[in-house]
């Protein structure tokens, strides 16, 4: 699976946790728990325990995103935990990506 076709995705910030639901835009929410106004994507917001991934609300968008996916995961596939971190500071992607910037 590419990360392009992901389904669900955690962000950790320092003040809350979100859960991204990558293909969200389109998934049903009856209880208004998505937030976000992407053409894409949508988030739940977990602050201080206040939502949890048991809820029932939470596990209908789940359920509904894992159904919905457009490529979907095969049961007996290896399962994949990926962490990226998020730089402020970043070196340059390419060689010399930095001293072209400079030349301008």
């Amino acid at each position: 699976m590419r990360p392009s076709e992901a389904i669900i995705s955690i962000a950790v910030m320092p003040e809350w946790v979100s859960l991204c639901f990558l293909q969200g835009a389109k998934l049903p929410d009856p209880d208004k728990r998505l937030l976000g106004s992407g053409n894409v994507a949508r988030h739940i917001k977990m602050e201080s325990g206040a939502v949890t991934l048991d809820e029932p609300a939470v596990q209908s968008l789940i359920a509904a995103a894992l159904t919905g996916a457009k490529v979907t995961i095969p049961p007996d596939q290896k399962r994949q935990f990926l962490i990226k971190s998020v730089s402020v500071k970043q070196r340059p992607r390419r060689p010399g990506a930095a001293r072209c910037k400079k030349k301008r």
